[in-house]
């Protein structure tokens, strides 16, 4: 599978959210799945990249233009695929991915996580959408959403589109491995 990683590219997160996407990154590759991700290389996006290149794995980074004119490209790729901005970034990736997990992150990823959940709920496609609630870092999201529904502006229950875990175990399961 390619396995598209939605994440921060801030420095300075808690370490079991490196930790934590490092083993995810380590699992992926030993099992033959591919990381597809935003091609930074800080953060979160620089842990999955170097983990799952140092394992052997496959990874793949989806770069807007103005990441490169920054200098941030990850030093961690395989296969490079520039585009223009985030929208072109968004739908490359999904067109390249079989699944989409979302860590720890913020505004991008949340565009992200909404992008792709809004696509799946049109039927668009039907891959796994992941939340990895690591710690409880979604947790308020997840109130937010649960809110949502109950007052009736979802059109039905999001976790039928929304797969949260808070483990790697659960997360593996959930992809059905």
């Amino acid at each position: 599978m390619k396995l598209c990683i939605f994440c921060s590219a801030n420095n300075g997160l808690d370490p079991d959210f490196i930790t934590n996407t490092k083993q995810l990154a380590i699992w992926a590759a030993e099992n033959g799945h591919s990381i597809v991700f935003g091609g930074h290389d800080a953060g979160l996006m620089h842990s999955v990249s170097k983990a799952a290149k140092l394992a052997g794995g496959m990874v793949i980074g989806v770069v807007p233009r103005r990441i490169e004119d920054m200098g941030r490209l990850s030093p961690w790729l395989d296969v490079h695929i520039p585009c223009e901005d985030l929208t072109d970034r968004k739908q490359l990736m999904m067109d390249q991915s079989d699944a989409f997990i979302i860590l720890p992150g913020g505004i991008g990823t949340l565009d992200e996580l909404f992008t792709v959940t809004s696509m799946k709920t049109l039927d668009y496609f039907n891959k796994p959408v992941i939340l990895w609630n690591m710690k409880g870092f979604w947790d308020s999201l997840i109130a937010c959403l649960d809110n949502l529904h109950q007052k009736g502006v979802t059109r039905k229950q999001w976790r039928e589109y929304i797969t949260v875990v808070n483990t790697l175990d659960e997360l593996i399961t959930s992809l059905g491995e």
